[in-house]
């Protein structure tokens, strides 16, 4: 009996070696080919210093009233490249690269808040709008985007004359766990997780882009939509920022407050969508009181690339008609 004890012990303490020690033996090798943001910037691309952090945007358009576009998880200012000449026929259009996205600097220490926090993300937002001068905005927030723009929108209601939910992702934030919490942030799966986020560099990455579309087939046709999601990838330090990003990032309860915003709102989601299934943003314009909601048929996860026209009519017709009244009838 006693020796069957000490056997069981020597498999649990070896187990806990394993789990406590066998992480660190994984090697994580430092990334070939990446540069200084600053190096893969385009021609027309802008950056700012804000809260420590070298912020990439671009600009186009004069006057009011001033767009701003937030991008989704994966994504950068080229998710934005079909709508952003028209919107600015209307206005001043400004989209951004969130911290961990695109071309904006990626620190991977700081003190004080956590860059790629949401509160974090709600000051950026801010300092941005101070920076160029813009007392209220219309946001439009692609996906993860929505998230930042709904919670901008709760804490800065006078700074917002307008809400443009595409696709949000309000109601699928990660659980908030304090285990799960805890085990993002031991030492073992801190030294792995830069591996985790690499995945999306490979053919799972391109996969999920091409799920974000109904029809993949102009992704297949044109390279340049590839390379284009790609290219952040190449910024230094990608990897291990967007591992901070996923521990970061918890449950923000922002379904609980919806019925809290009172500013003029449009829910546009694609029929085919994949990765927001529809049914959430019909609940989303159900949740915020007077929200009009416009359903893009053949369409899935990003209409404002897959179907920028009846994507660009959607928002036309709610500056012409929905600034008016914030408690609009829902449109289909």
């Amino acid at each position: 009996m006693k020796k069957g004890w000490k056997i069981t012990l020597i498999i649990l303490a070896s187990l806990l070696v394993l789990v406590l020690v066998g992480p660190f033996l994984v090697p994580v090798p430092r990334l070939d080919n990446t540069f200084p943001v600053q190096d893969l910037a385009d021609p027309d691309s802008l950056f700012i210093e804000l809260n420590q952090i070298n912020l990439h945007f671009m600009r186009q358009g004069s006057g009011e009233p001033a767009f701003i576009l937030l991008h989704g998880f994966g994504a950068s200012t080229f998710s934005w490249r079909e709508v952003m000449d028209p919107l600015a026929e209307v206005g001043t259009v400004i989209a951004y690269d969130r911290p961990a996205f695109g071309l904006t600097e990626r620190p991977i220490e700081w003190q004080g808040v956590n860059p790629y926090s949401q509160e974090s993300n709600i000051n950026l937002l801010l300092g941005l709008m101070d920076a160029e001068g813009i007392d209220q905005a219309i946001l439009v927030g692609n996906s993860a985007g929505g998230t930042v723009a709904t919670a901008f929108t709760l804490a800065h209601p006078e700074r917002v004359l307008a809400l443009i939910q595409v696709s949000a992702a309000i109601y699928q934030t990660r659980p908030d766990s304090p285990v799960l919490g805890w085990l993002l942030g031991t030492p073992q799966v801190d030294h792995i997780g830069p591996l985790i986020t690499r995945r999306l560099a490979g053919e799972q990455g391109d996969a999920f882009i091409r799920s974000a579309w109904f029809d993949p087939s102009p992704v297949d046709a044109d390279p340049g939509i590839i390379a284009g999601y790609r290219q952040p990838l190449m910024a230094e330090n990608w990897d291990r920022a967007l591992w901070e990003l996923t521990k970061a990032t918890g449950a923000p309860e922002l379904a609980e407050r919806l019925g809290e915003i009172r500013v003029p709102t449009l829910v546009i989601s694609g029929a085919q969508d994949r990765i927001v299934p529809v049914e959430n943003s019909l609940r989303l314009a159900e949740d915020i009181p007077g929200a009009q909601l416009v359903v893009i048929e053949n369409c899935g996860h990003l209409p404002q690339e897959e179907c920028p026209a009846p994507f660009l009519a959607a928002i036309n017709n709610f500056l012409e008609n929905g600034l008016e009244d914030k408690h609009g009838n829902t449109t289909h």
